[in-house]
């Protein structure tokens, strides 16, 4: 697809970095990723991704990630320890009211009840899968896909013209080089090499604390109670416990205490509730709790993602990764319009435009949820309301030149419903059936290509006189007729338009425009909208 010789660059092969890789040889982008490590963390890092990640790694082919299991309810466990009394647990939500322990039982045979279901959003459930077994996963398959990725580069000054990039690195032996490319995307992490070289401010309730960590394996599932997550609270000890799934346990310290092997022994041993479980400490941690997002996400034609354009800290919305690699998603697609010559590069402009007001929200969202509260006096965000989870991974809206219909006097966010097909927002979750089989709609929009959503022929014929002149296909999807609604009234609640309405979704599955009715000069006005939000050349 792409005309361009040079490559995109992509500095930083963690969890992000790789993710833009895939998205990037996915579409088939030559990418140079540089890492100045030579190989992989001891530390597992994140865990838990959610089912908006997993639709974007599926629609990449990462689709042997183990789902959370049906029954599953993360919830988080205030406790003296394991094995000692429980007080209380708090749903994953905020907005979920917190259940209490009888605090004469200390036994475990009283479970607290289950959350009531929830509407569902999507097709997709979230994955705890640990970073360190994800990374190699998205490793192989970018690789598979031809993306050259190469560790021990360490970056060392940035330059851009008008024609492109230049990377100066070191590498493993001390012999400075250069890399040339197209654009760079900068997924190097809180403390980026590219964003200081940048000079690129951040704003934010910055720097709150160093955490302590501990990484250790023990035999500790039965006494869970089926929880994973745990707030130690007890004298001379006040911690955070959570489980990897796999007998990896990492016990976090909310002192900035150094501590030797011998005081880690005991913490762990105190945090379970007994001395006697074998426990083999694996590696220990530290690192800085801050908030902080960037003035900007583009620099010409270097891209910042992830942790280098926001750093936010763990939460249990899951802010932290999931919105890097949503990042990463939104602009490999635009890279490779741009880099193909079908789009101009102005499309570019509208990353900054969508993804950084998502972190900035994110960011405040943090300083309103009872795990920050203690914060919320110093947070930009400290008169912010609490927004519902849903709305917030579902939900927000993406407010650019690259939609039709949207504007500033839009919530920043709401549950998909409320939206109702609003341009600016992700494809809504509906169910259908094709030759018989059940599937969600998204996968019959797919990811990577325009599609228009319609349910009368009219626009089929009109999706074809565009693709005749235009450099940008549309691909059509008829609700009726290629595929068949599980309600017959889905396509018309779900995208707020009447039976002869349509909806254009872009590559990357967000309703770009949307018309309620079958207008007299359809053709002409589809073809006018494409030019306008694919910045068609």
């Amino acid at each position: 697809m792409a005309s361009s010789s040079q490559p995109v660059i992509v500095v930083g092969a963690s969890l992000v970095g790789l993710s833009a890789a895939l998205c990037l040889a996915s579409q088939q982008v030559p990418t140079i990723v540089l890492e100045k490590h030579g190989g992989a963390f001891i530390h597992p890092r994140a865990i838990g991704f959610t089912a908006r990640t997993i639709e974007i790694f599926q629609s990449l082919g990462l689709d042997k990630l183990d789902p959370i299991p049906e029954d599953f309810s993360l919830t988080r466990a205030k406790v003296e320890s394991l094995t000692g009394q429980w007080f209380e647990h708090t749903s994953w939500s905020d907005t979920d009211k917190q259940q209490k322990y009888n605090k004469k039982d200390s036994s475990g045979d009283q479970k607290p009840s289950s959350p009531s279901p929830k509407k569902e959003y999507s097709a997709n459930r979230g994955s705890a899968i640990p970073q360190d077994q994800l990374e190699p996963m998205l490793e192989a398959l970018a690789r598979e896909r031809g993306a050259d990725i190469r560790r021990q580069q360490r970056v060392v000054s940035v330059g851009q013209d008008q024609n492109g990039v230049v990377v100066t690195v070191l590498d493993a032996k001390g012999q400075q080089h250069q890399v040339r490319g197209s654009y760079l995307i900068a997924a190097d992490g809180n403390r980026s090499t590219v964003r200081e070289l940048l000079q690129i401010p951040r704003q934010g309730r910055g720097s709150m604390q160093n955490i302590h960590s501990v990484l250790f394996h023990a035999p500790l599932k039965e006494y869970t109670r089926g929880i994973v997550q745990f707030d130690i609270n007890q004298p001379g000890l006040s911690a955070f416990l959570t489980s990897y799934n796999d007998g990896r346990w990492a016990l976090m310290f909310r002192d900035d205490v150094e501590r030797d092997e011998d005081a880690l022994q005991s913490a762990i041993h105190s945090a379970i509730g007994r001395t006697d479980i074998p426990i083999e400490i694996i590696t220990t941690g530290r690192w800085e709790l801050t908030a902080l997002v960037a003035d900007t996400f583009q620099a010409g034609r270097i891209f910042l993602a992830g942790d280098a354009a926001h750093t936010l800290p763990p939460n249990r919305g899951g802010y932290g990764a999931n919105t890097g690699i949503h990042d990463v998603h939104n602009l490999a697609w635009k890279l490779a319009a741009v880099l193909s010559g079908r789009s101009a590069p102005e499309l570019l402009d509208t990353y900054d435009a969508e993804r950084r007001p998502v972190a900035l929200l994110r960011h405040d969202q943090i300083f309103v949820r009872a795990d920050y509260k203690v914060y919320n006096n110093c947070s930009p965000g400290s008169g912010a309301e609490m927004i519902d989870d849903d709305a917030m991974e579902f939900g927000q809206l993406y407010a650019s030149s690259g939609f039709v219909g949207v504007d500033d006097t839009l919530p920043r966010a709401k549950k998909p419903d409320e939206w109702a097909g609003q341009p600016g927002t992700h494809l809504p979750h509906i169910w259908v059936t094709r030759d018989g089989d059940k599937l969600p709609l998204l996968k019959v929009v797919g990811q990577g290509s325009w599609t228009l959503v319609l349910a009368v022929e009219e626009w089929m014929h009109i999706v074809s006189g565009v693709n005749k002149r235009s450099s940008i296909p549309i691909k059509s999807v008829c609700i009726g007729r290629d595929v068949q609604p599980m309600q017959q009234e889905d396509f018309c609640q779900s995208f707020g338009v009447s039976a002869t309405g349509a909806a254009l979704i872009r590559p990357d599955g967000y309703i770009t425009w949307r018309t309620p009715d079958l207008p007299s000069n359809g053709g002409t006005l589809l073809d006018d909208v494409l030019s306008q939000v694919a910045f068609r050349t």
